[in-house]
């Protein structure tokens, strides 16, 4: 059993193929989606099918909260509303209840998947250090937890003394998963990485040898670049991706 665990997609279809690809090759059985399948990007409808077509667990993010509701979007960048307004036209009301019905908090086996915190999922918090991390660890129930979000990867550990520790997660270092400690980790972004680092991002999770290894792809970014331009979306919607930022 091998899990991949996802998310972060922000209908860039080219770096979820990518993703789904590397997956099938390195003999994952069940995946799983961590939100943020719209947003941003060009192919926010053809994303939504394929995560829906896995059947796979899936939690929803922010930027899906907001694609199927119809009020304002305060709290929201400019780029971001910009994008969701556009999102919004481009989905349908049986894609958008898809949407509207996903959980905020799941249980899968044995681990846990949020998209943003675990004390407050629905108010979507960012956690970007060991402070950040040890509300959600209090609302932990399962030894790991997967999350996403920050669109940056990163494990944070908890030990038998409650001291919580940011751990570097990189592709060059498995993550391997010890008795007595909690994890709370971030796999990254399919379809907007964050940490100056371009390559899609997502995470191999197998229970067997209790080990998380952490992909970082290359995907077609000019053709994901090329249709966000040709969408009408923002140029800047299309710079970051090469940025990584």
């Amino acid at each position: 059993m091998r899990f991949a665990i996802f998310g972060d997609i922000h209908a860039n279809l080219e770096a979820l193929n990518a993703v789904l690809a590397d997956a099938q090759a390195h003999g994952v059985t069940h995946y799983v989606c961590l939100g943020d399948i719209v947003g941003y990007a060009a192919n926010p409808g053809e994303c939504l099918e394929i995560v829906r077509a896995l059947e796979c667990p899936v939690v929803q993010g922010n930027h899906d909260e907001q694609a199927c509701a119809n009020d304002d979007l305060a709290g929201f960048n400019p780029l971001a509303q910009f994008a969701i307004d556009w999102t919004r036209q481009q989905l349908s009301p049986e894609q958008k209840d898809w949407l509207r019905a996903m959980k905020l908090v799941r249980q899968v086996r044995d681990f846990t998947i949020v998209h943003a915190t675990l004390d407050t999922p629905q108010r979507w918090g960012y956690i970007f250090n060991p402070l950040d991390a040890e509300a959600s660890f209090n609302y932990q129930n399962t030894q790991l937890c997967f999350y996403g979000h920050t669109h940056a990867p990163r494990a944070y550990v908890r030990d038998s003394s409650t001291t919580v520790h940011s751990h570097a997660f990189t592709a060059d270092s498995p993550l391997p998963v010890e008795a007595g400690k909690k994890y709370f980790v971030n796999v990254g972004s399919v379809g907007q990485p964050r940490d100056g680092d371009w390559h899609a991002s997502y995470c191999l999770y197998t229970p067997a040898d209790q080990s998380i290894q952490l992909r970082r792809l290359e995907y077609e970014i000019g053709a994901a670049q090329d249709k966000i331009l040709s969408a009408g979306l923002p140029q800047r919607l299309a710079d970051r991706l090469a940025l990584g930022k």
